[in-house]
């Protein structure tokens, strides 16, 4: 059950009731560090939501001036803003063990690794996905430090306009401008290598910088200063860091917390922030959606850590940009809310969902199929695992237990990967196995995953070259309109796990039930068409007698 209540309050800091300025400080900087006390009451004063959010929290004995910077001259006269400090380092200053791991290099996690190359997760992508501006770059993820600069500098992008000022930018996290170069318009790739796919939307999964210059669902406002039509390379200049503290922890409330718009709607769309309520309600969370300022942006207040629905803000399937009503080919642009949009399905039910939402990406460019572009639906993939159904949420593997040098124990926010850190991992579960069985587990799931991706590419090969022939020889188009919607089905099953980033291992079943279908329905597809262009000879006259 999902508790749903509304208020005219704001994100949790006395500042933000004003949509304060925001400031960008040096890395270890804190925004409020010479900042004078101030007492909270003068605050509380005008603000009482964020009061009740501050009281008897683990930061009620903090001052506002913690985090707010110009307090003193706003209480002077509210026409003054204060300035919120969105610096993850103004977190660190207090939690420095996690602010430390968080931005740890993590060496195993390679950079600009392409999907779509032979020894990559989609070897045929480029064919499967033609002419999305993903076939012009679609890496691996890496570390979360490097999500922004990650996202500028791939060739789909801005057809190459930023780029990294020297390689220790590849190593070494830092502010955006600190670390990329803006080339300008004038020095881009040539088109027939790269993509200018970026837009707004997109960016609210990389960053938490944006918080208080965009509506809820990036709808247009006099009070935001971005939207979802804004010029994206305008807007990236406000982006300094990476998706920081506050997408998962109030800072008043100092409890877990979502903010992440169209996860929220989501929810409350859906009516739970679990449609596969594979564990009978076990793991169930409570959301409390919070309004402030008549639904200028909203934030969900959870009853209890869940990472695995922290962590869905962002690793979720969604749509991020514009594309086309399927039956009618009307155009659905960045205006449309469509264009910022979670689906909270898994990847059987989810070609249904966007029927019903009236939603395509792009055409195929050989059989003209009304394709879906897959983003990494993790959080759905996970929904009904045996690790899902055993309470496990991500955190768990991702995020392990470390211990500091005095030997205090806290959580690892370096995110890293289990299979490389088993005995973290794996074990406080799993005490009977040893780390090596358990790696050979998840490479065995991991290796048989892929054998059938693989399958389904060469299914779906089959039936855009079948298509193609068919097309040349004049097979109807009723054929032809069948053979295109046994595309469509396919090409969903199967693109899910190429986007998807565990090659199986959060949900083997699912994995393997979905590939299953779309090597089945590309079969048929292309047997449609086979048979189309070799009907049966007529049967022979019965000889006379």
């Amino acid at each position: 059950m999902v508790k749903i209540q509304a208020w005219r309050s704001l994100l949790p800091g006395a500042a933000v009731l004003a949509l304060t300025a925001v400031v960008w400080l040096p890395m270890g900087a804190t925004a409020a560090s010479k900042e004078a006390k101030i007492n909270k009451d003068d605050c509380f004063g005008c603000h009482e939501e964020v009061q009740q959010l501050h009281k008897d929290s683990k930061h009620a004995k903090l001052g506002c001036e913690t985090c707010h910077s110009g307090t003193d001259k706003h209480l002077e006269d509210s026409a003054n803003k204060p300035v919120t400090s969105l610096e993850l380092s103004t977190c660190g200053g207090c939690h420095k063990d996690q602010y430390d791991s968080y931005f740890r290099m993590d060496y195993e996690a390679q950079g600009r690794k392409e999907k779509g190359v032979p020894t990559g997760r989609s070897p045929m992508q480029d064919k499967l996905l033609a002419p999305h501006g993903f076939t012009k770059e679609h890496n691996e993820p890496r570390a979360h430090p490097f999500m922004v600069v990650d996202q500028f500098t791939v060739d789909r992008f801005a057809r190459g306009r930023y780029q990294f000022k020297d390689m220790f930018g590849y190593t070494r996290p830092g502010k955006t401008w600190d670390v990329l170069v803006d080339n300008g318009p004038d020095k881009l790739y040539p088109p027939d290598v790269s993509a200018a796919a970026g837009n707004p939307v997109c960016l609210q999964c990389k960053t938490s910088d944006l918080i208080f210059k965009w509506k809820y669902m990036g709808d247009k406002d006099e009070k935001a200063k971005w939207d979802r039509t804004s010029d994206v390379n305008a807007l990236i200049k406000d982006v300094n860091n990476p998706v920081g503290c506050i997408e998962c922890h109030d800072p008043h409330a100092a409890k877990p917390r979502i903010i992440r718009d169209a996860l929220i709607d989501g929810i409350e769309r859906e009516g739970g922030a679990r449609p596969y309520d594979a564990d009978k309600g076990k793991s169930r969370v409570n959301v409390k959606v919070v309004s402030f300022r008549d639904g200028f942006r909203k934030i969900g207040l959870l009853d209890k850590p869940n990472s695995t629905l922290q962590c869905g803000q962002c690793h979720v399937e969604y749509n991020c940009n514009g594309g086309f009503e399927p039956e009618s080919g009307d155009k659905v642009t960045m205006a449309d809310r469509r264009a910022n949009h979670f689906p909270m399905k898994n990847a059987l039910d989810l070609l249904a969902h966007y029927d019903n939402l009236k939603f395509r990406d792009f055409k195929h460019a050989v059989t003209g199929a009304r394709l879906v572009k897959l983003q990494h639906p993790e959080m759905e993939t996970y929904w009904g695992s045996v690790h899902d159904k055993a309470g496990v949420t991500c955190a768990d593997c991702h995020m392990p237990k470390e211990k500091n040098k005095a030997g205090k124990t806290f959580t690892g926010h370096q995110v890293v990967r289990p299979k490389d850190h088993v005995k973290q991992s794996c074990m406080g579960c799993h005490p009977k196995s040893t780390p090596e069985e358990k790696l050979y587990q998840i490479t065995t799931v991991q290796n048989y995953t892929k054998g059938r991706m693989r399958e389904a590419e060469a299914a779906i090969g089959k039936l855009i070259d079948t298509y193609a022939k068919a097309k040349e020889k004049g097979v109807a188009e009723e054929t032809l309109a069948q053979a295109r919607k046994q595309h469509e089905v396919a090409h969903v099953l199967w693109e899910w796990w190429t986007a998807e980033n565990s090659d199986g291992w959060h949900n083997p079943k699912l994995a393997q039930d979905s590939l299953f279908a779309s090597i089945v329905e590309a079969n048929k597809g292309a047997k449609l068409l086979t048979e189309a262009m070799n009907p049966p000879a007529p049967a022979a006259a019965p000889a006379a007698k």
